[in-house]
């Protein structure tokens, strides 16, 4: 096992020969993405990950190379009912088969539950893992219980309400009477 800083370029297919088992701890802060998604909240939130790589048979019995990737963390973001910040916690868990094109991958994603991936000599640990922790977060992050009271009214009970528009049909009924 390996244990890195920051996740580093993957030679895939040799990291699969070699059952490489390589993990880290780092911040949040060393995710530039992942950094804007907070909105300059806690950059220093721990992050780790690990990943596996091996060889496995893929669905016509051959070897292939395979990534377990897991990702524990969390991040802060703001709460969409109360507007405070609120830690989300984020745990991926995802494996990918690797093929040797873009064409088959393609072919071969609608016949197969696991996610396919291009194979490279230099393939990016550090941009799936924070695209992976990207998808996992909610659409709307919101706490379970809000730690402020939520105003759940649209305006306040102080707000002058509109003077009443007197009927126009009034008006033209009081010119029909006569006299």
């Amino acid at each position: 096992m390996m244990e890195h800083k920051h996740p580093p370029l993957l030679d895939v297919k040799h990291a699969a020969q070699a059952s490489l088992h390589q993990e880290g701890v780092e911040t949040l802060s060393n995710y530039e993405r992942l950094m804007q998604e907070t909105k300059g909240l806690d950059g220093e939130n721990a992050f780790s990950w690990t990943a596996l790589t091996e060889l496995r048979p893929d669905p016509s019995g051959e070897p292939a190379p395979w990534l377990r990737l897991t990702v524990l963390t969390t991040v802060p973001q703001i709460c969409q009912r109360c507007l405070e910040p609120v830690e989300v916690p984020v745990q991926v868990a995802r494996e990918f088969r690797f093929v040797e094109s873009e064409a088959l991958a393609a072919q071969q994603d609608d016949e197969c539950e696991e996610d396919l991936l291009v194979i490279s000599r230099d393939f990016d640990l550090a941009a799936l893992i924070e695209d992976e922790v990207l998808l996992a977060l909610p659409l709307v992050p919101r706490h379970e219980v809000c730690p402020v009271k939520v105003k759940m009214a649209a305006a306040d009970k102080d707000f002058d309400a509109p003077a009443e528009k007197p009927n126009p049909f009034a008006v033209l009924a009081n010119l029909k009477k006569p006299g």
